[in-house]
């Protein structure tokens, strides 16, 4: 499996990076950074450190975009740490750096190159995907799959009460991606809020002594102290190391076929998505806006063992 990993590391982007690496047979060919938990470039920086603990220092990192398409940026210190990695961000020694072309301008040149052979993880907003779609119109074509961490059906959101964090930071990028006709699964808040580790998990993780755990172990206790101010656990949620578990093996989920839109409008519900649950279409509705994938279950222990295993061998 050949990946394009678009991203906005993020301490569970930092988790979902490592997985992918100890994955045999996954080949991360790019990774294009975004805006969302922190800034664009800050997230190349992220990325790059997070390639080198992974082994993986080859692989090319692409800034993105730096904002989205129709509001103003912002930012998550107060889950990941100012620079996104919980303090455990670092400079790099060797002066490795990004590539010139932008993490869209990357994806398309990829999908031209490899066609019907590249899998997307998209784990940050979809900027970045959106305008390789206005790029080239050709990319649902292109593409072997898409799988995306965000949305929700019928849970919560996470940033305010309607919305999920990655459709949220660009509605409109995202509404663009999930009417486009790609091959696209959709693992949102629904999933990934049922597969929390717990503190025996973590704890295991904190006695590891591969440098993968070791870092892992670091920034997912600040994520843990955060975790705690809000439900008063001592629990971490791996949104997007799930996507990543599920991108790898789509058995892990089970679905529905569901049209997909985003609320661009609403004061209290931007953001939001929105998933026509009903079995029938009625006459006068858009017809034309394809369905995508969307995880509704998932079987959480046998990811938490998944990642446990990538993260302690």
């Amino acid at each position: 499996m050949r990946m394009v990993i678009d991203t906005d590391p993020g301490i569970d982007d930092a988790v979902a990076l490592l997985y992918l690496a100890a994955q045999p047979g996954v080949e991360i060919a790019a990774v294009g950074t975004v805006h969302g938990n922190v800034e664009a470039t800050a997230g190349a920086r992220n990325a790059l450190q997070i390639l080198d603990v992974a082994g993986l220092a080859d692989v090319p990192v692409a800034i993105g975009a730096a904002r989205p398409l129709a509001q103003p940026p912002t930012f998550a210190e107060f889950i990941h740490g100012a620079d996104g990695l919980g303090g455990h961000g670092v400079e790099l020694a060797d002066g490795r750096g990004t590539v010139e072309e932008s993490a869209a301008e990357q994806l398309v040149r990829l999908a031209r190159r490899h066609p019907g052979e590249l899998t997307v993880l998209a784990i940050g907003p979809l900027t970045n995907l959106a305008l390789a779609l206005l790029l080239e119109p050709r990319l649902p074509a292109l593409l072997r799959s898409v799988v995306v961490m965000g949305g929700s059906v019928n849970a919560p959101g996470n940033i305010t009460g309607q919305a999920e964090a990655n459709t949220a930071h660009d509605p409109e990028a995202a509404d663009l991606v999930y009417g486009a006709g790609l091959n696209l699964t959709l693992v949102g808040l629904d999933v990934t809020e049922t597969a929390r580790a717990d503190a025996a998990w973590l704890d295991r993780l904190a006695a590891a002594t591969t440098p993968r755990a070791r870092f892992a172990s670091r920034l997912l206790n600040h994520y843990a102290t955060v975790y705690e101010g809000l439900f008063s656990e001592h629990i971490v949620t791996l949104h997007d190391a799930l996507a990543a578990a599920i991108a790898v093996d789509p058995t892990l989920a089970t679905y529905g076929e569901h049209v997909v839109d985003v609320e661009l409008r609403g004061t209290h519900t931007r953001g939001r998505t929105v998933v026509d649950l009903r079995p029938y279409r009625l006459a006068g509705q858009d017809q034309t806006r394809p369905p995508v994938r969307v995880a509704t279950a998932v079987d959480a222990p046998a990811f938490l063992d998944r990642m446990a295993a990538a993260l302690l061998d």
